[in-house]
């Protein structure tokens, strides 16, 4: 098999990797891209294991590019979301691990909060299932160390995974009910779409009107999603009901145009998060996923 073809069966499987490591699918795509390039530049007759191989490459890739997404993150105007995504089997991680198939908004912000060589031993470990002496040579650090790192990033990452699984009709039931009080300003409608402590994060990144800070509780969601939704600018919007990142949520469209992309996480009472994705930089790729 010549090497383009053992590149592209791996390729997948790297952008899945590089996506979780930064969060990004703009950013996946010129690492994965990186990779290739260097792996058509090296000696690949004397690699044995060509997925490892590639998969140490993109985490060094992806580790040069945190360190500059996290100087351009400090100046983001507004909350931070990762870019949505529709076909999570795309990313499948193939592991035989509780998180193989895991990129809910909830997990992908919990590893913004860990430092890179965290991330990358974490998913390296939880996820795509390498022991920890196979992290230590991706990493250029000892077993130990990367154990340590791991069981650090696990305790950050432990409690923002939601324990709830709900049902396709739950999830249409939450979602339909959502729309409707919106289009018809139903505040007593919203509000029980919500629980309590429910929290709104709205990613415009400077570039769109969005909220600067994630706003928490039920009833400050529901004022400022009416208000929004009573500003909105003339013209035909259209929704579509969709799967992003494996969580329940709609597409907004205005002129034909993708404008909005909003996922739910849902707990036994309700919703208890919405990410909302207004970024055109960030809607790139979905625009082009739909087409």
């Amino acid at each position: 098999m010549d090497e383009v073809s053992v590149f592209e069966q791996q390729r997948a499987y790297l952008r899945g990797l590089a996506y979780r490591m930064t969060g990004s699918l703009a950013d996946a795509e010129d690492v994965v891209q990186e990779a290739y390039l260097r792996w058509n530049g090296t000696d690949t007759g004397s690699v044995r294991e060509p997925r490892a191989f590639l998969a140490t490459l993109v985490t060094r890739l992806c580790l040069d590019q945190l360190k500059s997404a996290r100087a351009r993150r400090e100046t983001y105007v507004g909350p931070w979301l990762p870019e949505p995504v529709l076909d999570t089997q795309e990313l499948t991680a193939e592991a035989m691990t509780e998180l193989a198939q895991d990129v809910s908004v909830a997990l992908m912000l919990a590893l913004e909060r860990l430092s890179p060589v965290e991330r990358a031993a974490f998913l390296l470990h939880d996820v795509f299932g390498y022991d920890h002496p196979e992290i230590a040579e991706m990493l250029g650090k000892s077993a130990a160390a990367c154990r340590k790192l791991a069981e650090r990033a696990r305790v950050h990452v432990r409690g923002s995974r939601t324990r709830t699984q709900p049902t396709e009709e739950q999830c249409s039931r939450v979602i339909d009910a959502f729309l409707h009080a919106v289009t018809r300003g139903d505040a007593t409608v919203l509000g029980e779409v919500l629980v309590a402590d429910a929290v709104f994060y709205s990613d415009g990144g400077g570039r769109v009107p969005a909220a600067t800070n994630p706003i928490h509780g039920r009833d400050r969601i529901v004022r400022f999603v009416l208000g929004v939704a009573a500003k909105a600018p003339p013209g035909s919007t259209s929704v579509k009901l969709a799967k992003l990142n494996g969580m329940p949520g709609f597409l907004l469209f205005r002129e034909g145009d993708l404008v909005q992309a909003t996922a739910f996480e849902l707990g036994t009472d309700g919703v208890t998060a919405i990410y909302s994705v207004r970024n055109p930089d960030k809607l790139k790729f979905l625009a082009r996923a739909l087409a």
